[in-house]
């Protein structure tokens, strides 16, 4: 079989076996719902006062999309990895052609699917329930792809360390929240101390929410052509910030494909 029959098997494989867990189904879109009924709709957002959701409400577009492409692939692979490691999986996986990396890739292609679905879902139900302006761009597509990939690789790092799914949960958790709030997605820059804004830069979530909005987003009273504050290492320009996450996508595959254990 060749590699690219081998990743379409893997991936058909992968794609029913999360369809058959109904409640993964059911809460993985109900995640994305319940965010923007919160956020959207119940807190909301006012841009004549202070403390936090103090922007307009389509500054916080990319945070929304943040959160499904942050959370759900770290839990999903992460879980997956330690499922395969206490059903000795990869022991059995080490006897056939498929390779780490290509395994990986197909548990990538799956949630890049099924996020992609949720992004939808999420841009819908903004459109729905809040007053957010915001446009649709086709840049969207490879950042939901190239951001998927790179955190299903993190969360393949994650299964290789957690030694238990309650394990890569905590994990998961534990370093989803302080990267979803520290990387500009729903707390600016100006908000922090002047010395932390720096380390923004070292979270991969940083480059997705400066790109996406550069991309979708542009501020009451600015030109048509403006491309988004100067900041960070490569500004707000969406096409500078997709190749920075690509570059941190491939090197996080990379390591998360070697993470992978070869037996149990």
């Amino acid at each position: 079989m060749s590699r690219l029959g081998r990743v379409a098997a893997e991936t058909k494989a992968a794609w029913y076996g999360f369809t058959r867990r109904r409640t993964a189904v059911f809460f993985t879109f109900f995640f994305p719902v319940i965010i923007i009924l919160i956020f959207g709709a119940l807190v909301q957002t006012d841009p004549s006062g202070g403390g936090l959701f103090a922007e307009p409400p389509g500054y916080y577009v990319a945070g929304y999309l943040a959160v499904v492409v942050l959370f759900t692939p770290l839990s999903r692979v992460g879980s997956e990895v330690a499922r395969h490691r206490e059903g000795n999986r990869f022991e059995k996986l080490a006897t056939t052609p498929l390779t780490r990396a290509e395994w990986l890739l197909a548990q990538t292609l799956v949630n890049v699917v099924v996020i992609g679905l949720a992004s939808l879902l999420i841009l819908g139900l903004v459109l729905l329930v809040t007053d957010a302006v915001f446009s649709f761009s086709l840049l969207l597509v490879p950042y939901v792809a190239v951001g998927v990939a790179l955190f299903c690789a993190v969360g393949a790092i994650l299964g290789r360390v957690a030694d238990s799914q309650d394990g890569v949960i905590a994990a998961s958790n534990g370093l989803a929240i302080p990267l979803l709030f520290l990387s500009e997605t729903f707390v600016p820059p100006s908000m922090l101390p002047e010395w932390f804004v720096p380390f923004m830069n070292i979270s991969p979530l940083t480059y997705f929410a400066r790109g996406v909005r550069g991309a979708t987003y542009q501020p009451p009273g600015t030109m048509a052509t403006w491309r988004g504050a100067q900041q960070g290492l490569v500004g707000a320009d969406p096409y500078l910030n997709l190749a920075v996450l690509t570059v941190l996508a491939v090197v996080f595959f990379a390591v998360g494909a070697v993470a992978l254990p070869r037996t149990d």
